[in-house]
């Protein structure tokens, strides 16, 4: 285990000590200008067709995240785990569960235009619309890490 020392002397060589937080003496790390993590973890017991099938899937959902968040895509993560073991209502169908994870542009829009893209990516696999649950979180840049440091 490292201690909050070790870890402190750690990130020091990582900081820039160019510029300050606004109203602060402490010096702003540059990440801090970075757009942040868009991520999607989806879940699904469904087969999505093989490795290449599922990664053509992975791909449009990136794609779709970045044009949606505004994000450069270089900064999106998509993990999908297929054939999983999941119920819904208490029956077996297919279904799909997932979680996407943003510094901001969590909204009603954006929300609304990444679930209906990821639907109609899963809707060819069986998926109804109605058996999909995205649940979208506005992450602090504080709660956020990336590159040994937080976004903060």
């Amino acid at each position: 285990l490292l201690s909050i020392t070790t870890v402190a002397a750690l990130r020091v060589p990582f900081l820039k000590r160019s510029s300050t937080a606004k109203g602060s003496s402490t010096p702003k790390d540059p990440i801090c200008s970075h757009p942040g993590d868009p991520s999607l973890i989806l879940t699904t017991n469904v087969d999505l067709g093989g490795p290449e099938a599922k990664l053509d899937i992975m791909k449009k959902c990136s794609k779709l995240i970045s044009e949606v968040t505004g994000k450069p895509e270089q900064y999106v993560a998509v993990s999908i785990t297929d054939g999983a073991s999941v119920i819904w209502g208490g029956e077996t169908c297919n279904a799909a569960l997932g979680c996407f994870y943003c510094i901001g542009q969590i909204n009603k829009e954006n929300n609304g235009a990444i679930q209906a893209g990821v639907s109609s990516l899963l809707k060819p696999h069986g998926v109804e619309d109605d058996k999909i649950y995205i649940n979208y979180f506005d992450v602090p840049r504080e709660n956020c890490g990336w590159s040994s440091r937080t976004f903060a």
